[in-house]
């Protein structure tokens, strides 16, 4: 399947091309036709999967069809982070630039007047639900003519609490719309939500657990007060392009990424005490290669797009088996081999057997002594310029069994 199947408008593939999309990733062959019929559909997939193009080009071509000429707002796309609302606005800013179809984003950290200005004069508006509930209290801005509402990483935004404003947000829109809910996981809370808010729809679903074939996973099994030194031999003995690196905690966060600045590595943080512009430059600088190592929380890093991610370090491993192939998701993208490593202490040996059982894969563990002796950190890609490259060590790694095959 190509995506001249969909029919789509010609300016709308000018953007598909422009953005160098070619085949079709399974959630889009399935969900854009159901959008396109005004379904309403429930998503579950994992980051990288590409379900942001999964609603953003049906939506665009549905805009086309109607040939709405109202200046009002008709599409509503609600995200949990700043760094995601803005990352989807990009894409639908990149896919429809031959269409003339706006967007906008509204969220905090910003001064309000020129997104209310922006508000008025786009057709798409993609926001987070704590500076929208604010703007409709303050009577800047209405809801009367949406008639498609996206909800995107539904359970993120449930974990952070903004489920109260969801709802503000929802008894303001016109009861006819269509609804479009994309979540990586399905607890109870959001299947009750989903099952309120979405009429007949139709479930589009992409295995949130299903192994990445082309990460490689290897465990280190050490101390919480070894981790630093392992980190940082780990980063001296192997080349790396693009390193990844989440924390439990945003103190931590900020902590370790400092650590590394001080040792002469090229780091920075992503963490919930930054101001927007500290975030926008963080981001900026690690797409853009000025840093080559990012260190962030799970919430935090929601909204994170970079193709060029070599390897995703877990310093803190993860609460929950979606948590962990949400983050390996980052790495081995586009067509790329990545690598994620894990830090394994005496408290997350029930989790890594969970992951091992529900992802399906058999995980060799080895001790920090093993990793000292190896320092290895996946598959060998290229040195930087004027270094040789690194000979590599023996490594552990997730070995598929028949059963994941």
């Amino acid at each position: 399947m190509t995506f001249t199947n969909f029919s789509f408008d010609q300016r709308i593939v000018a953007g598909i091309q422009a953005c160098g999309y070619e085949t079709p990733t399974p959630i889009q062959q399935r969900a854009i036709p159901k959008v396109l019929q005004g379904r309403d559909v429930l998503g579950l997939a994992q980051t990288g999967t590409g379900k942001t193009a999964a609603f953003a080009l049906p939506i665009l071509q549905r805009l086309l069809d109607a040939g709405n000429t109202k200046k009002a707002p008709s599409v509503l796309i609600l995200a949990p982070t700043r760094e995601l609302a803005m990352q989807i606005q990009e894409n639908f800013a990149s896919l429809g630039k031959q269409t003339g179809i706006r967007s906008s984003v509204v969220m905090g950290g910003v001064g309000m007047g020129p997104q209310i200005k922006a508000f008025w004069q786009s057709k798409i508006i993609v926001a987070c639900p704590g500076r929208l509930v604010a703007l409709i209290s303050k009577g800047a801005v209405r809801l009367d003519d949406i008639d498609t509402l996206v909800l995107d990483e539904a359970d993120s935004m449930l974990d952070m609490g903004f489920m109260p404003d969801i709802k503000r947000i929802i008894a303001r829109l016109p009861k006819q719309r269509q609804n479009l809910l994309f979540s990586a996981t399905m607890p109870t809370a959001i299947r009750k939500f989903a099952d309120r808010i979405l009429v007949d729809p139709e479930t589009v679903q992409v295995s949130n657990t299903e192994p990445v074939t082309s990460v490689e996973h290897s465990f280190y099994t050490l101390q919480n007060n070894h981790k630093t030194g392992i980190l940082e031999t780990l980063l001296a003995k192997n080349a790396h392009e693009s390193v990844l690196i989440f924390t439990r905690t945003k103190h931590k966060a900020k902590k370790l990424s400092q650590q590394l600045l001080n040792s002469g590595y090229e780091s920075t943080s992503l963490q919930g005490n930054m101001n927007q512009g500290q975030r926008q430059r963080a981001l900026d600088g690690f797409r853009k290669g000025r840093f080559n190592i990012m260190v962030a929380t799970d919430i935090a890093a929601r909204g994170i797009d970079c193709d060029c991610i070599t390897h995703v370090i877990n310093y803190d491993m993860p609460d929950t088996v979606e948590t962990y192939t949400h983050r390996i998701g980052r790495t081995g993208r586009a067509g790329r081999s990545g690598n994620a490593v894990s830090f394994v202490t005496r408290e997350d040996k029930t989790q890594v057997r969970t992951i091992e059982r529900v992802m399906k894969i058999t995980i060799e563990q080895h001790s920090a002594g093993d990793f000292k002796k190896s320092a290895g950190m996946g598959r060998n890609h290229a040195a930087p310029s004027g270094k040789r490259p690194v000979r590599p060590g023996r490594r552990s790694h997730g070995r598929m069994n028949n059963a994941a095959a």
